[in-house]
């Protein structure tokens, strides 16, 4: 195996801000006499809005205003990173750092619209050693679908069976693996399940225990 480059996903694998989304999900839901539970949020986790916005009127019904709760949840986001910061995930610039000296490109692919992952990505530090950033506004068809590795493997001028692909949520594990990459879940907020563990090349429970995988490649 020649892996000669990484895809990251962002939210949740780069930095803790799934835990965010859960939290203000929920909350904005509230706000507009919705009660979204934990199962809900997992379910629409790194999903293009193409596939959640559905995804949330089957939960609750057709009149789910879903723009005016995904703003408030945006509102609510912004709103705790201007004052709290965002938290960095275990190991993330360790492994950043052993890549670059390995000579491996690195791109970010996340669902996340290009604005807002320009400006957690700056606010990180990390543009410095990212050779290509895909977002979800920027591919036709989002994550599950495999239109973003596909797209970032490209940028990277690479073909996708020579990246890896570090995600965190089943959906966006399974966007890298029908792309072709070597898909590896960082655990966050749930377990890989029995759809989902066929797919991995591997599982590892921080982005500091990762670089193990590079020792066999």
């Amino acid at each position: 195996m020649n892996i000669k480059g990484v895809i990251f996903d962002m939210d949740g694998l780069m930095i803790d801000t799934e835990k965010l989304y859960l939290r203000y999900w929920k909350q904005a839901a509230s706000d507009f006499g919705y009660t979204m539970l934990d199962r809900h949020v997992f379910a629409i986790r790194s999903l293009a809005r193409q596939f959640s916005i559905p995804k949330l009127k089957e939960f609750f019904g057709e009149d789910f205003p879903t723009e005016d709760v995904r703003t408030r949840r945006t509102e609510l986001i912004n709103s705790h990173i201007a004052e709290y910061g965002i938290e960095v995930k275990k190991g993330l610039y360790e492994l950043l750092d052993f890549l670059r000296s390995e000579n491996i490109k690195m791109a970010v692919a996340t669902a996340t619209p290009r604005e807002r992952t320009m400006i957690y990505l700056e606010k990180i530090n990390v543009l410095n050693c990212i050779d290509a950033v895909v977002c979800g506004d920027m591919v036709k068809t989002g994550k599950p679908a495999p239109d973003i590795y596909i797209t970032a493997a490209a940028e990277l001028g690479l073909p996708a069976e020579e990246c890896a692909a570090f995600e965190d949520s089943p959906n966006g594990i399974k966007s890298a693996y029908s792309a072709g990459c070597h898909a590896i879940m960082i655990q966050d907020l749930t377990p890989p399940d029995n759809e989902i563990l066929p797919m991995l090349s591997g599982i590892y429970n921080s982005l500091s225990d990762a670089k193990e995988y590079f020792s066999g490649v």
